[in-house]
């Protein structure tokens, strides 16, 4: 028992991540639910993600009730700039982007509280892909971040990079304890246990894509399978973390598999794209990262210009994406993709980030709202098949994105249908809801206490 417990991975101090928070405007706790508590104790944590960062600031009763208390989001800040993965070969510039955010938490929060809250920046699949590619250059930027933060009169907690398996269970945390499907507060003051089945999370941010649900499966590649303990229950759930396969790094990989098929001394046609849309970049946009590096022309020149010339054609488009997907290799009796195991899904899910922002996309622009397979595949169609200044009349707000939607709208359609097996009957299972942040995810704390246990199966059993 003592070994096992030093192979399980005890999440103190900061206890819950919650990546992709959904809706958490509609789930807030009505505060007449409650007696208003006299004191607060606070925390901050930094999102590091892909594009940006993010800093929340939350709090809970100091007058917890069995080392349990209610949090709520007390004030936020986004951090100008990329994220700090971007400040790559930039000395101290992802410290410095830090202190606008960092002067905010020091006025937000009162200052006899100041010693006491914690702060902890955690890092995801930005940083995942730096350290594959740079791992001396990832490991400054962490201390440099890290040092930066003691220079503030807060408590740190450290400043790390996730792994895909923690961000996936971490996502799949923050679902359920905004549903309040773990523990709730009573209208009699007490703490009870709501006995309602879990809801399974989706998460798809800018480099990296996670699955996330309870199965009664057996679950036969035991890196898939963590056990926490929320709350005094266990819960074993099935996560699978898909590096490259986010928005931005999935929109790469996309153009590397055109440019290895049509060459790149001449024009690209890239049937995603709307057919009044074409734009001019260089090798280095598409290969400058380790998603697409094993795709690399030879002889390659990183800086040699590339025209692309938008065809918006919806089957082209779909030929292409699947095949930044492999569906043929399967060691186990069932995969996902790319050789990875997942039984089949169950259950209720929440999709967030990114796979919110197309849905909501395609019912502003095609009127569809999108609720089975069928009506998914029409949608993707109508908007492959619109024009950019078509688009543009109906989203102007969105100017920048409006070209990629149809690769994501088809993208999306390959990674639920064919990748993970939703079908007719699960598919209306989704709800596309959307987060309170702008980042691609959020780190929540539940209490920066030891009311989580996590660890890989692999070792726990």
């Amino acid at each position: 028992m003592a070994n096992q417990q030093q192979q399980c991975r005890l999440l103190v101090p900061l206890a819950v991540l919650l990546l992709g928070v959904v809706g958490i405007l509609l789930l807030a706790i009505n505060s007449e639910d409650i007696e208003e508590p006299p004191q607060y104790m606070y925390g901050i944590v930094l999102d590091a993600g892909s594009s940006h960062t993010a800093m929340f600031i939350y709090k809970w009763p100091a007058n917890k009730q069995n080392g349990t208390g209610i949090v709520s989001q007390h004030s936020e800040c986004d951090v100008d700039g990329g994220g700090i993965s971007s400040y790559a070969g930039q000395k101290g510039g992802a410290a410095r982007s830090l202190e606008k955010c960092m002067d905010h938490a020091i006025q937000k929060i009162p200052k006899v509280r100041h010693h006491q809250t914690p702060i902890y920046l955690g890092a995801t699949a930005g940083m995942r892909l730096l350290n594959i590619s740079q791992p001396k250059v990832s490991d400054e930027i962490l201390k440099e971040v890290g040092e930066k933060l003691k220079t503030y009169p807060f408590s740190v907690k450290g400043a790390t990079i996730l792994t895909g398996q923690e961000e996936g269970a971490y996502g799949w945390v923050t679902v359920n304890y905004l549903l309040e499907n773990f523990i709730k507060y009573g209208f009699v003051g007490h703490w009870l246990s709501p006995g309602k089945k879990t809801v399974g999370a989706l998460d798809f941010g800018g480099a990296s894509t996670q699955i996330t649900f309870e199965t009664k499966e057996k679950v036969e590649n035991v890196e898939n399978l963590m056990k926490l303990r929320l709350y005094g229950r266990d819960y074993h759930i099935y996560t699978q973390s898909f590096l490259c396969y986010g928005r931005d790094q999935m929109l790469r990989k996309l153009l590397a598999h055109l440019v290895e098929t049509q060459g790149s001394n001449d024009a690209i046609i890239h049937p995603c794209y709307p057919a009044d849309y074409n734009v001019s970049i260089t090798l280095d946009n598409v290969f400058d990262t380790p998603c697409t590096a094993d795709s690399k022309p030879s002889p390659y020149n990183a800086g040699k210009k590339l025209q692309i010339q938008g065809s918006g054609n919806y089957q082209h488009c779909l030929g292409n994406m699947s095949h930044i997907f492999s569906f043929q290799t399967c060691t186990y009796s069932k995969c996902s993709f790319n050789g990875v195991f997942q039984p089949n899904v169950s259950g209720n899910f929440m999709a967030f980030a990114a796979f919110f922002y197309i849905h909501s996309f395609l019912k502003s622009t095609t009127g569809i709202t999108v609720t089975s397979p069928s009506l998914l595949e029409e949608a993707a169609i109508t908007v492959c098949n619109m024009s950019f200044h078509e688009m543009l009349q109906k989203v102007p707000e969105q100017q920048s994105r409006l070209q990629d939607y149809c690769a994501a709208t088809v993208f999306m359609k390959v990674l639920l249908l064919k990748g993970y097996g939703f079908d007719r009957l699960s598919f209306p299972q989704i709800s596309f809801q959307k987060k309170v942040s702008l980042g691609h995810r959020v780190l929540y704390i539940t209490l920066l206490r030891g009311n989580i246990v996590m660890c890989k199966m692999v070792t726990c059993m």
